[in-house]
């Protein structure tokens, strides 16, 4: 596997660019975005500068593939900006990659904070050897409704100032509501909270340690249709595969054919370990009731754990994690390491 480097921490007070390489939201949530960056002002005394895609309507973006490029290779340049934010995901990120230079980015790396679709870009960076982090989106963790998540705060925190992240505990509580962006009173109040019952372990019983790849499971599905960006197998070998659904709410017979058609295709058998976003059963275009929803995270964890034992049987399996399209998150780093020990089931991000 390559060298890779964790760009340096931030600094309070430094500058971090703010921009939209996969889409933004209407003009109408304007007020979302106002937020995000007045909670990176005053909560982490960070100091947002707007690139030009930040503010740039969603379907001119849509149509702007290079610009999106542009806005994230000058700000990885940019000397005086410490870390690149991306506003929220979005569907077609991977129509920006041809437009990146690699040689840009690895000659200047910085941390860059993004979900969803900018899996694409997290994977991107994780050719050139740079660890990114995903989570830490300006529309949805320092924009989230009512007071941001204690544990939320404290891993971004990590994530932005600190040289790693270090032990990885689970969150109390979670929550897989949307937030109505229609409503501007909405960022007053407070999302459906529910009580976590912890993560659930499966699988093998050693510790590993490996370097992180993966991210948004339909981005996933993406890249390997493509096939353009995806890292020599054997660059894979001993990694930790991370993969969580968005708030799509896919199937989990689909979930588990293609992480089986990742089996057959002899790559699953490379990763030690795997690590499973808590999954998200509801969006907006969907309310279901609670039994549903906890129905749901079951057989998605069924579908994933029987591909798993039949493919990787040694490796451990961490499911709920807190990465994703639920919250609180931890914004883990792709690309940097983690220890995965499943006697004192705990998680140590390096």
């Amino acid at each position: 596997m390559a060298d890779f480097v964790t760009p340096p921490p931030v600094d309070p007070g430094d500058r971090v660019a703010v921009v939209a390489p996969a889409s933004n939201a209407p003009e109408s949530a304007r007020f979302v975005y106002e937020l995000g960056l007045e909670r990176m002002r005053e909560g982490f005394d960070l100091d947002p500068v707007e690139y030009p895609t930040a503010t740039a309507d969603p379907e001119w973006l849509a149509d702007s593939p290079e610009a999106r490029a542009r806005d994230v290779m000058d700000a990885f340049r940019d000397p005086d900006v410490s870390a690149v934010i991306a506003n929220i995901g979005g569907h077609d990120q991977i129509s920006v990659l041809p437009h990146l230079d690699g040689d840009v980015l690895r000659d200047h790396p910085t941390r860059f904070y993004g979900y969803s679709d900018n899996t694409n870009l997290a994977l991107f960076l994780w050719n050139q050897g740079i660890v990114s982090y995903y989570g830490g989106s300006t529309l949805l963790e320092y924009a989230m409704d009512g007071e941001m998540f204690d544990y939320t705060e404290e891993y971004l925190r990590r994530a932005l100032f600190e040289d790693s992240i270090g032990e990885w505990t689970e969150a109390a509580v979670f929550t897989d509501e949307a937030g109505d962006w229609e409503d501007s009173e909405s960022v007053e109040t407070t999302r459906d909270i529910e009580r976590s019952d912890g993560r659930t372990w499966r699988g093998g019983e050693a510790t590993v340690s490996g370097r992180i790849w993966g991210g948004c499971h339909a981005v996933l599905v993406e890249q390997f249709l493509a096939g353009r960006y995806l890292p020599d197998p054997e660059a894979l070998e001993g990694a930790v595969l991370a993969v969580e659904t968005s708030e799509l709410v896919p199937d989990p017979a689909v979930v588990g054919a293609n992480l089986r058609a990742l089996g057959e295709r002899g790559l699953l058998e490379r990763f030690d370990g795997v690590l499973v976003g808590r999954a998200a059963a509801r969006s907006h275009a969907e309310a279901h009731p609670p039994k549903w929803r906890e129905d749901y995270r079951e057989r998605q964890r069924d579908a994933i754990a029987d591909v798993l034992e039949r493919y990787v049987p040694n490796a451990p399996v961490v499911f709920d994690c807190e990465f994703g399209h639920t919250y609180p998150t931890c914004p883990i780093p792709i690309g940097g390491e983690v220890e995965i020990d499943p006697a004192s089931e705990s998680l140590r991000l390096h």
